[in-house]
């Protein structure tokens, strides 16, 4: 049996004419058209339509509440602590004035205490004149030294820097609730004559410490609504 003759390939074609090579003759292996690209998965997703109505952040997240100047209003517990600061400085002064005072009392007191009449025997002392008397001058020179150096304290040094001890720790200042104006020594007599004089009613002090906790916008005391004063946060 003969075998068939072997099959030989058909002529090339003729070379390009720019010369180089030919194109293929039939697409790449898979490749896809453009047209048949799969489409991105986000490009059904519409655009963000933005927050409902009715939508506020969270609390904590919110910005501070701006004095008319500008400047954050200060908290309720930096208030606290600038408080608890100037009066431990007036614990200190009491402290110091309580020194001399003691003095000036046995002074006054012991030589009628320790009387002895000209036969040897004891009078009976007078409690009233011998006593307390005495101790109520005592107690009224130091309040009213303390009322003067709370003066010199909370009028001459806020309405100067409107800043106490405590307040410059805690780098609060207070300043007046207009910015056009500045703060003068009136507004800080004010202050000072609710804050510590009307203070020493009983229960007054804590309703206007705690005044400031419903107050709105401006966060106040009852002595900074008297004074028409605010307390903003300060960097120094």
């Amino acid at each position: 049996m003969t075998q068939p003759p072997p099959m030989t390939p058909p002529p090339a074609g003729p070379p390009p004419a720019g010369g180089g090579f030919a194109p293929p003759s039939g697409p790449t292996p898979g490749y896809v058209p453009p047209a048949q690209h799969t489409p991105s998965p986000y490009a059904r997703i519409a655009a963000y339509p933005g927050p409902p109505p009715g939508w506020a952040p969270h609390p904590g997240l919110a910005p501070p509440p701006l004095a008319p100047n500008g400047r954050p209003l200060a908290g309720f517990g930096d208030r606290l602590l600038a408080m608890l600061v100037d009066t431990a400085v007036f614990v200190v002064i009491g402290m110091v004035l309580a020194v001399p005072a003691t003095i000036v009392l046995f002074a006054v007191v012991m030589p009628d205490l320790m009387a002895v009449n000209s036969d040897g025997s004891i009078p009976e002392p007078d409690l009233v004149n011998d006593f307390l008397l005495p101790f109520l001058w005592v107690e009224l020179a130091v309040l009213a030294i303390s009322l003067l150096l709370g003066y010199v304290y909370y009028v001459e040094m806020m309405f100067r820097t409107g800043q106490t001890l405590g307040k410059k720790v805690m780098k609060l200042r207070v300043v007046p609730r207009d910015p056009a104006r500045a703060l003068d020594r009136r507004m800080a007599v004010r202050r000072f004559l609710v804050q510590n004089v009307a203070g020493l009613v009983p229960g007054f002090g804590y309703l206007d410490g705690f005044w400031q906790l419903w107050d709105k916008p401006w966060q106040q005391c009852l002595h900074d609504k008297f004074a028409g004063t605010v307390v903003v946060k300060v960097s120094a």
